[in-house]
């Protein structure tokens, strides 16, 4: 039996977010909520070949990269295509694995893949476990980055 006058709190739950940031013109910090609350949600039904594991099958539902890297608005132009070219994203995770992707794979004029940073994994929200990134057109799993820690959005320096 407790003291009078002390409270019973359980321990707060920890919610895991993920810092967008780079050549852009307003980094941010976001929790899986926050990227469930503020974009359109896509649903990915994959298969990918992981090579502990052997075939992965996972339903995902989530914002578009490309979306939530928008909104932090890169520093290019938008008008001139290679401009745009030129940028890539590097995506971190908790789980200690990295993947680069080109912002042409992503952008809608160019390779339009539906890139995701997952929010819920087979129905089960991915508050606490962190973002997931999801990359529906790869065969294998190695871009697959687990709680995701930071977006790095940023030009390829030009050269001579």
């Amino acid at each position: 039996m407790s003291r009078p006058g002390t409270s019973h709190r359980t321990p707060a739950t920890r919610l895991a977010s993920l810092a967008v940031l780079g050549d852009v013109g307003r980094p941010a910090t976001l929790t899986v909520r926050d990227l469930r609350d503020g974009w359109e949600q896509h649903r990915a039904e994959v298969v990918f070949d992981c090579a502990t594991s052997g075939p992965q099958r996972h339903a995902f539902e989530g914002p578009l990269l490309r979306e939530v890297a928008l909104d932090a608005r890169p520093l290019f132009d938008a008008r001139r295509r290679k401009d745009r070219s030129r940028f890539a994203l590097a995506v971190s995770g908790g789980d200690g694995h990295h993947t680069v992707l080109a912002w042409a794979e992503i952008d809608a004029d160019f390779g339009d893949a539906p890139v995701l940073l997952a929010t819920r994994m087979d129905g089960e929200d991915l508050d606490t476990a962190g973002s997931q990134l999801v990359v529906p057109v790869d065969r294998c799993g190695a871009r697959y980055i687990s709680a995701i820690t930071r977006v790095w959005v940023g030009a390829w320096p030009r050269l001579g």
